[in-house]
């Protein structure tokens, strides 16, 4: 699980539906930043996530604002839109080696949930994802440490792949409990950046089959 040792700019990747993103999606990123010393976090909505693949989401437009609000404060936070630069479902192995086209100059930290690191062989090309970016994995969830430290050590040796944990305080938070409470009129302050919290409001995003909101 050796590092990259390159004198190349670190971007640190964090891919997402941000459907909506929420403080457990900050906390995440600026640990990694914090910890393995990046230069940037790149924010990354996808365009067309393939996991959501006949369900209802917020559309990619109010996604994308919703990360540049949340994250408009941050200097080393940016928003790209990479994923609409093609068409078709946004798989992290093509996103990354469209990152790679365009920025040679950098080293990419591809940063992802516990349960995303369990269960990355299910995705599209993994040994893409794998070899295009040191994976940092968060060490927080509901899984056991051992049982991520031994998936990283069998990534590692299967794939030839550099992984690290992120050391992050646990965080229950998750977009798909925001929108349930939202859609049964509780509220989600601090649980979204509060520029996030009025835009969903003010969009009525999230609201159940009569248009009741929280926010």
């Amino acid at each position: 699980m050796g590092e990259q040792t390159t004198n190349k700019k670190r971007i640190g990747i964090m891919g997402g539906t941000f459907n909506p993103i929420h403080i457990g999606h900050l906390l995440l990123a600026e640990t990694a930043y914090r910890e393995y010393k990046l230069d940037e976090i790149w924010f990354v909505p996808a365009f067309d996530p393939p996991h959501k693949a006949g369900q209802k989401i917020a559309s990619y437009q109010d996604r994308a604002e919703m990360t540049a609000l949340a994250i408009r404060d941050i200097e080393y936070f940016r928003r790209s839109d990479i994923e609409t630069e093609r068409r078709g479902y946004s798989y992290t192995s093509e996103t990354l080696a469209l990152l790679h086209d365009k920025y040679p100059e950098y080293d990419f930290y591809f940063i992802m949930g516990a349960d995303s690191l369990l269960q990355i062989e299910q995705w599209h090309q993994p040994e893409r994802v794998l070899k295009q970016a040191t994976v940092l994995a968060s060490g927080r969830g509901h899984q056991p440490l051992d049982k991520l430290r031994k998936q990283m050590d069998y990534l590692s040796e299967k794939y030839d792949a550099c992984l690290h944990l992120i050391h992050i305080p646990e965080v229950d938070i998750s977009s798909a409990l925001i929108r349930e409470k939202i859609a049964s009129g509780h509220s989600v302050r601090f649980m979204v950046p509060e520029a996030v919290y009025h835009y969903i409001g003010a969009h009525r995003l999230y609201a159940d089959e009569k248009g009741k909101c929280c926010v």
